[in-house]
């Protein structure tokens, strides 16, 4: 059995788009989301926006590579590249 990548989501406490970028990973099998929480850490926040370039949350990766926010999560779901990457292959 190869192993799964880890999934990584920044995200804040009350973030309608993680909750469901969280439900759709859960819904994908993916048993353990590595969560951190900018709203709590001001310095994990300015770590996100210098590796993703981006302001928002969620902003999620699977293993190395960064998958962008739940409507580009949701994009790799419908364009059938999802279940792959969370297979790590």
């Amino acid at each position: 059995m190869s192993s799964r990548p880890r999934v990584l989501m920044y995200s804040t406490g009350v973030c309608p788009y993680c909750l469901m970028a969280e439900r759709l990973l859960k819904e994908k099998g993916v048993v353990e989301i590595e969560k951190i929480r900018i709203d709590l850490d001001p310095a994990q926040r300015a770590e996100m926006m210098q590796k993703t370039g981006r302001r928002t949350v969620p902003q999620i990766y699977i293993g190395e590579q960064h998958v962008g926010g739940f409507d580009d999560l949701s994009a790799l779901n419908r364009q059938g590249r999802l279940d792959s990457m969370l297979q790590g292959a």
